[in-house]
């Protein structure tokens, strides 16, 4: 059986590291009739959604992901409005790309990969660690979640808070501060999703997690493959915690810049 490479989420070159999708499914993908409306609509967009398309049926579910409210958030949020101007041409391609302050807009792959095992759904309450362009929050809200997101640097989370204002994801909250902390004041979430690496989670997201909550985060060193690891928090508080796959992410940072 062919093996999908290792998910990245930083621009650093990946080595071809592979892993098993833990969770193979056959997926039908149906072709929906163009409404007449369709036809007026601009090239460019016409062009970009076709994009999407091809991204999601070649690349996201072909790796197995299955979630409906998932893989119909990646056709529809667009990603090249997340992106710098000079990586526009690339931002329909399964790879991360940079953003400006040693961040990066995570491949797609990844971003499907922990939306989906958050098991989002409307009415879902989920903190996001790590902002970036806004791109996995503008996913997350897509799915009828409702979002609270910390970025640690000051620029990127003005920027993100204009982005999604401006394409009317108004179920995103964005704060600047340190992620270590979380946001005590809208615990607990019923998910949380940490876009960056750590050797460890952070106690306060553990304690912010919600009975019957997930939480996804990559556990490891910043220089190497860090384990993709799902945390789950029974009713009465207890954890489980398993490793799905291998992944790279930016580092963790602390404090804010």
């Amino acid at each position: 059986m062919r093996l999908p490479p290792v998910l990245s989420s930083t621009d650093a070159p990946v080595p071809g590291a592979i892993f098993e999708v833990m969770w193979r499914r056959t997926l039908l993908v149906g072709f929906l009739l163009a409404a007449p409306a369709v036809a007026q609509e601009p090239a460019d967009q016409g062009n970009r959604r076709r994009e999407r398309e091809r991204l999601v049926d070649q690349y996201i579910a072909a790796a197995g992901i299955q979630d409906r409210a998932t893989l119909k958030a990646l056709r529809t949020v667009p990603r090249h409005e997340f992106v710098p101007a000079a990586e526009q041409a690339r931002a329909y391609e399964d790879i991360p790309l940079p953003i400006g302050h040693g961040q990066t807009i995570s491949q797609p792959a990844v971003v499907a990969t922990m939306t989906e095992l958050i098991r989002p759904r409307p009415g879902l309450r989920v903190l996001e660690v790590g902002t970036g362009s806004g791109y996995q929050a503008a996913v997350l809200a897509e799915t009828g979640a409702r979002v609270w997101t910390i970025e640690i640097f000051e620029a990127l989370a003005d920027q993100a808070r204009t982005r999604l204002a401006r394409l009317g994801y108004d179920r995103v909250t964005v704060r600047h501060g340190d992620g270590y902390a979380g946001w005590p004041e809208e615990a607990p979430f019923d998910a949380i999703v940490v876009t960056a690496a750590a050797d460890s989670i952070p106690p306060a997201l553990i304690e912010q997690l919600a009975p019957n909550g997930r939480l996804v985060m990559p556990i490891g060193a910043p220089d190497a493959y860090q384990a993709l690891v799902l945390v789950q928090k029974d009713p009465r508080g207890r954890l489980s915690v398993r490793e799905m796959l291998p992944v790279r992410f930016v580092p963790f940072l602390r404090g804010i810049r």
